[in-house]
């Protein structure tokens, strides 16, 4: 009689054993890319996310704008040293970080952040959204790396890369079409769950669908598609452990630290924007949350669009350095045009959408290119340990963040006044303009009141009060008393905070171009030609050393 085993052992089996003892054909290819892709949008979507809502979450716990920028920097941090953690998936595998990170980091945005009863337990949930995160976006570019050859790593860096700008452009979409005061509108707690509903979704494709390159295999140099027989040939012949004996001694070279330092500067704008545009705008310019996000679209639109092309046209000439060395001085050049406008008030809409289109253009000219270039430089070294080196990169460019973030105040002084009691200050102000009008008219009377307690004022000089201001105006002018001492106590600092605003944040649009600057000499030294004629040449060479080797093997 015939037996039948059950499903079940085998159906749990594959949703943690994910390695594939081949290289899988185009369309599975494409699909795992496009599942990692996705993973990465809707990771970057959840971090991002709160951002967005930023004066809403500092309003919500009666926070103040330091300790929201701490809730970052320990964020960061922890990220940071988590991505280190991720470096283990050169041994554990990549794929499985990837699922059961997304299941974490859904749980944590969609139900832990949005019911944080106080501040500390919202700033301890995003500091454990910060570490699972800093684990998956290393072994996310891994993955990347694994399944696209040299010549067509660039494009396939590009579609990771625009992992964050799409998840970016998301945040402004949905913010900005959901977010508001009217009624039926969206509150910050319902923007943190829809991240994390959309982050639990795509846990669900990733768990049923993604898949990666068994060690023996990812561990080679792949070139092109044309590869695929000799890397499974070299497999069956390859010891996983072995290749990875001392795979952070070749790391710590500085081709890979310099050039992880490099980008992470270059980016400091790209930081600024997704953490402190709200607060930037609705600071100096008076935009509400609502209408920074839409603004910021024109940054994520135009920067996703030119990853990808970049990535294509560097893949189709086969070079990396001319792409990162033209989006770098075209980057240096636009956000010296954008810091100029910073302290300009009368600086319209638009001509901020047109500075923002060249800048996400250019950054998308150098980020997707520098991340196929960051690879192949980690190859360079050992294949085997490329979820080492995108570690390293993962690390500092997170204590990159962390340590900007936490800098930010220091040098714009101006945005914590404004942010902690710039709009209390304002709204005081109005109501109390009828009795700041009243004061106004008799100031030296009231400056002689001030002087004594409501109770302790000299009969003669409370007589001429009443005779000179009059007892409805007295009234007046007392009834707003709570509203004028808050304005004595913080509208001084206010109105001097205003007036330095746009300096202060001119400071931090000079230091991201400095960060930019420091970008350009790292391109020199990592792997790659310049000359597009000198790359087809290297290609056309191992194309022929490969063929030779794989006539070798068949005649044995």
């Amino acid at each position: 009689m015939a037996t039948t085993t059950a499903p079940a052992p085998f159906v749990l089996q594959r949703l943690w054993r994910r390695d594939l003892a081949h290289y899988p054909d185009s369309a599975r290819r494409y699909a795992y890319l496009g599942i990692v892709v996705l993973t990465t949008v809707v990771l970057y979507y959840a971090l991002y996310i709160q951002y967005a809502v930023a004066t809403s979450i500092i309003t919500n716990f009666h926070m103040s704008y330091r300790y929201f920028v701490w809730i970052s920097v320990i964020g960061n941090a922890v990220g940071a040293f988590a991505s280190l953690v991720a470096g283990l998936a050169d041994r554990w595998g990549r794929a499985n970080l990837v699922v059961y990170g997304l299941l974490v980091t859904g749980l944590l945005v969609c139900f832990g952040l949005p019911n944080a009863p106080d501040k500390t337990t919202y700033l301890v949930l995003f500091a454990l959204v910060g570490f699972v995160e800093g684990i998956v976006l290393v072994a996310t570019p891994a993955l990347i790396r694994d399944f696209s050859p040299q010549l067509g790593r660039a494009t396939a860096m590009g579609y990771w890369t625009m992992g964050p700008v799409l998840g970016s452009l998301v945040v402004t979409e949905v913010t900005s079409h959901t977010l508001g005061t009217g009624a039926g509108s969206a509150t910050w707690q319902d923007e943190l769950r829809y991240a994390g509903i959309a982050t639990l979704l795509v846990f669900l494709v990733s768990l049923f669908g993604l898949r990666e390159l068994a060690p023996r295999i990812r561990d080679q140099v792949m070139v092109s598609l044309r590869d695929r027989a000799l890397v499974e040939a070299r497999a069956k012949g390859l010891d996983p452990d072995a290749a990875l004996r001392g795979h952070w001694r070749q790391m710590m070279k500085l081709d890979v630290i310099g050039s992880a330092f490099a980008i992470s500067v270059f980016l400091l704008l790209y930081f600024a924007a997704v953490g402190n545009f709200v607060v930037y705008f609705a600071t100096t310019f008076g935009y509400s949350e609502q209408r920074v996000n839409a603004l910021a679209n024109w940054y994520w639109i135009s920067n996703a669009v030119a990853l990808l092309i970049a990535g294509l046209i560097s893949d189709r000439l086969k070079v990396r350095k001319p792409f990162m060395l033209v989006g770098g001085v075209g980057s240096i050049v636009v956000t010296v045009l954008f810091a100029l406008r910073a302290t300009q008030a009368a600086t319209g809409y638009y001509t901020f959408a047109w500075l923002f289109v060249g800048i996400g253009v250019l950054t998308g000219l150098t980020y997707a290119p520098w991340m196929a270039s960051f690879t192949e430089t980690v190859e360079r070294h050992n294949p085997a340990a490329t979820a080492t080196g995108l570690a390293v990169w993962g690390w500092i460019i997170r204590i990159v963040v962390a340590v900007s973030a936490a800098f930010l105040p220091v040098v714009v002084t101006s945005v914590t006044p404004l942010v902690e009691n710039g709009a209390a200050v304002s709204a005081a102000a109005t109501r109390a303009a009828p009795a700041l009008a009243v004061v106004a008219q008799h100031k030296p009377l009231f400056d002689q009141l001030a002087q004594f307690a409501p109770t302790a004022i000299p009969p003669a000089l409370a007589a001429q009060a009443v005779q000179e201001v009059g007892l409805p105006g007295l009234q007046t002018v007392q009834a707003e008393q709570k509203d004028i001492l808050f304005l004595q106590k913080y509208g001084p600092q206010v109105v001097d905070a205003q007036k330095h605003n746009p300096h202060n944040w001119q400071v931090w649009w000079w230091v991201c171009v400095g960060g930019q600057v420091l970008f350009l000499p790292f391109v020199f030294v990592m792997a790659g030609r310049w000359s597009p004629k000198k790359a087809r040449e290297d290609a056309d060479e191992h194309q022929r050393a490969v063929d030779a080797e794989l006539a070798s093997l068949a005649s044995e």
